[in-house]
């Protein structure tokens, strides 16, 4: 339960300029509890090797915090910086140096996504999770294909998330067995996403406007956010009504709102 950890933050950075850095900031932004409820101080052997540096990408202000604290508690991770956007990400990769970036696929109206496949080229050696409330069955296959190592839910508990970390510091790719199970029989029978996904034929691109479309934005809106022409976006929405079956725009405009809200 992420509650406990994200409530007792206070919340309130969620703006570009209370970004967080790194190093300094993160410590004394994890040290603002009262002392009895402080973590205690890190303390590693020389045996051990030093800390995980781990780049959070998130742009909800109380999750992003309640990951720190999570993060910091444990002897092997350290937080080395914190971003909200693509672009404040890029440049903390280039900066911080992190050892593995774990990032959300919805960063307001932009799509971690496209932040995975500029790290890929980028940065082909830095591994990237993805923590994440969406729907694993839709997101999780999409997020590996993008170049992610891994898919966390939200709805997981602290430790899991820790321990995805760990492991794909290591090299190895972390999925839930379920979703494991279902890539595994997808595989096996030439499909993707689950047999019986309507959103299987959809571009990632396409799964981008679609997205925006149900969070309310009109067509120029959207160019504005992905940087695209009026007329692209517009050929996008004529495929996705194609692909999907439907007929028109409010039709396509009632099917995204529908599945944004079944997302939460």
């Amino acid at each position: 339960d992420w509650s406990g950890f994200a409530g007792a933050s206070g919340g309130g950075r969620g703006h570009g300029g209370d970004v967080l850095a790194a190093g300094k900031n993160i410590k004394n932004m994890s040290t603002k509890l009262p002392r009895d409820r402080d973590p205690k101080p890190k303390v590693l052997t020389a045996t051990e090797k030093r800390a995980i540096k781990v780049l959070l990408v998130e742009d909800h202000p109380t999750m992003r915090e309640g990951l720190i604290r999570v993060i910091e508690r444990e002897a092997d991770l350290t937080v080395c910086g914190g971003a909200e956007t693509i672009q404040q990400a890029l440049a903390l990769v280039e900066s911080a140096k992190p050892d593995i970036v774990v990032a959300d696929v919805s960063l307001g109206n932009q799509n971690g996504l496209e932040l995975i496949k500029d790290l890929k080229v980028r940065h082909p050696k830095l591994p990237v999770l993805v923590h994440s409330m969406h729907d694993e069955s839709v997101y999780a296959e999409r997020s590996l294909r993008a170049g992610a190592k891994g898919y966390v839910s939200k709805k997981e508990p602290p430790q899991k998330l820790l321990q995805a970390i760990r492991e794909v510091t290591r090299g190895e790719i972390f999925l839930s067995d379920a979703m494991t199970r279902q890539i595994l029989r997808a595989v096996g029978s030439n499909q993707a996403e689950g047999s019986n996904s309507p959103f299987r034929e959809l571009s990632d691109r396409e799964f981008e406007v679609f997205e925006l479309t149900g969070k309310g934005l009109g067509t120029k809106e959207i160019a504005g956010a992905l940087h695209l022409s009026d007329k692209t976006v517009q050929a996008h929405r004529d495929h996705i009504r194609q692909k999907l079956n439907l007929p028109d725009g409010r039709g396509l405009a009632r099917a995204a709102a529908r599945w944004v809200e079944a997302q939460g």
